[in-house]
């Protein structure tokens, strides 16, 4: 349509809303006055001033560990988008993705709520590719979902392993159990979304009398079928490692080394918390990030993180620094960075108007993926 092909190739100047000069300033004004409030004047409310002091005492080698593996979570994150986003249909470079992602990390930083930042910079990035909407949003729901499969599987597994006292740490009900519960619940649905028919349209069609309802149902069957369809191109990846190997090693690698990054946090100042404790505290604590009215997330994941480990029985004293330092390399460390290659996206978008879009039209769709899949799968 003549529309989309305007949008996207509207130029490579700045129309994303969430980068905006003054969007920027506004968070970057908030950011600052939660810091501190969080970070210097909150530890003497709660008579925990001495944590800061303790930061003295990290060790630098743990420090560099915690480095590395928040460097390699990221390097399995661009893995991941790459082999779902990209796949056969979008042909980027590994710089290119790396931009992508990279900008993409640093809008879901600095505009939290469950990442929303990352998803609206990332659609735009691949509108500007030339990939039509409908395809945007397939794989960026198989990317999300699949990216977010192994959450509730860290917290079934390792709550139930903690509850029945296979793995040393608190088994209260609250901390193990009913997350793994709430994980589950969350599995299922997932698995009903797998289920919804990619021709929702053309089976409610029949009983639809009226030109508005009949645009209504047209509309608002889109949302289901998308979901579906892209529910299923990741359960595909996950269910065939031949084809989907990397995917899933991306997917389980990001959660892995960002664990350990707060592992070797805790390493750094000598505290020695049981493994089982650290996956499970670090996914709890996490659930803070859906905190819409934070921007940066500063405050309620770093609260979200402190009470889950408290807990777990872990004093407030040692707990903060440690978080403060988990804070430090997996957060704002990569802020920096991710800016610099907004700003490099912006000149590739602006590459790729010249030099022509790496979107290759053809049989690249998820929807004909899926298809072809179910096909098979029929003989």
């Amino acid at each position: 349509m003549p529309g989309e092909t305007d949008d996207r190739k509207s130029g490579g100047g700045l129309d994303l809303p969430v980068f905006s000069t003054k969007r920027l300033l506004q968070t970057g004004i908030v950011v600052v006055a939660l810091l501190v409030g969080i970070y210097f004047l909150f530890p003497k409310l709660v008579g925990v001033g001495d944590g800061i002091s303790k930061l003295d005492d990290a060790d630098p080698v743990w420090i560099g560990i915690a480095i590395v593996f928040s460097i390699a979570s990221y390097a399995t994150y661009i893995a991941l988008f790459k082999a779902v986003v990209g796949g056969d249909a979008l042909k980027l470079s590994w710089g290119e993705t790396y931009e992508i992602n990279m900008a993409g990390v640093a809008a879901t930083l600095l505009f939290s709520a469950g990442g929303a930042g990352g998803v609206a910079l990332t659609y735009w990035a691949l509108r500007k590719a030339g990939m039509d909407r409908r395809d945007v949003a397939r794989r960026m729901i198989a990317f999300v979902s699949l990216h977010y499969a192994f959450y509730p599987f860290a917290l079934i597994v390792f709550g139930l392993l903690l509850r029945t006292g296979v793995l040393n740490g608190s088994n209260s009900v609250e901390l193990t159990i009913i997350p793994a519960a709430v994980a589950g619940l969350l599995l299922v649905i997932g698995a009903a979304v797998t289920l919804i028919p990619s021709d929702v349209e053309a089976r409610l069609m029949p009983h639809v009398r009226g030109d508005h309802m009949r645009s209504f149902v047209e509309w608002a069957s889109r949302v289901p079928e998308t979901a579906g369809e892209g529910f299923r191109f990741a359960l595909s990846l996950f269910t065939h490692p031949r084809k989907g190997g990397l995917a899933v090693l991306g997917a389980a690698g990001y959660w892995a080394f960002s664990i350990g990054v707060l592992w070797a946090s805790f390493h750094s100042l000598g505290i020695q918390v049981p493994f089982a404790v650290v996956v499970q505290g670090f996914f709890l604590g996490m659930v803070a990030n859906l905190f819409p009215l934070a921007p940066a997330g500063v405050g309620a994941v770093d609260a979200g993180m402190i009470g889950a480990f408290v807990l777990f029985g872990l004093p407030e004293e040692t707990v903060f620094p440690a978080i403060l330092i988990f804070r430090l390399v997996s957060f704002w460390m990569p802020i920096p960075p991710g800016v610099v290659a907004f700003f490099q996206l912006r000149k590739t978008v602006s590459r790729w108007e010249v030099e022509g879009l790496p979107i290759d039209r053809g049989s690249g769709t998820i929807k004909s993926k899926v298809m072809d899949a179910g096909e098979a799968r029929t003989r």
